[in-house]
């Protein structure tokens, strides 16, 4: 019981100690963000659309407008100023697409390999062509006769040979 009193009590002293995560940003503009005020605002909701747009006095801006069609299509777009000074902007749609952000600063893919290109063209033809590959092992594809599996030779060295008890 008294260890479990010390193992409490040095737990208790240990979490004292800890540093305060009041202030956890070391940002630059963290203090001025989290005192930005709005300085602009419009909201508009009706029954099957709505539209909001707001701006802050730290360079926040943001809009989007959307209307339901099967679902919620929006499109819309915000921006801000980054730790480095430059302003940021993303325009998107989302819907049943998903969601597809467009913005200068954020990374494309790579373009896709040229076996690769060749292969899915292949892959159309033979499809046009009424050639489908479902995946499964078809014999007549490798010359085997209907089924026949090939039989090997069995190895004639003891090397497999029953135990004796």
């Amino acid at each position: 019981m008294q260890l479990v009193l010390l193992a409490t009590f040095i737990g208790f002293a240990a979490a004292a100690l800890q540093p305060s995560y009041i202030d956890q940003s070391n940002r630059p503009q963290a203090a001025y963000e989290r005192n930005a005020r709005i300085i602009a605002f419009n909201s508009d909701v009706k029954e099957n659309s709505y539209r909001y747009n707001y701006e802050t006095e730290n360079g926040i801006k943001a809009e989007e407008q959307g209307q339901e069609v099967e679902g919620i299509e929006a499109q819309g777009g915000f921006q801000y100023t980054g730790d480095d000074g430059n302003v940021y902007s993303i325009s998107y749609s989302a819907g049943q697409a998903g969601f597809q952000p467009q913005g200068a600063h954020l990374p494309t893919s790579p373009p896709i390999p040229e076996a690769i290109l060749k292969a899915l063209e292949q892959n159309a033809a033979d499809e046009a062509a009424g050639i489908i590959d479902d995946g499964q092992y078809n014999p007549g594809k490798y010359g085997g006769a209907g089924g026949a599996q090939q039989q090997f030779p069995r190895p004639q060295s003891g090397f497999r040979q029953p135990y004796k008890f």
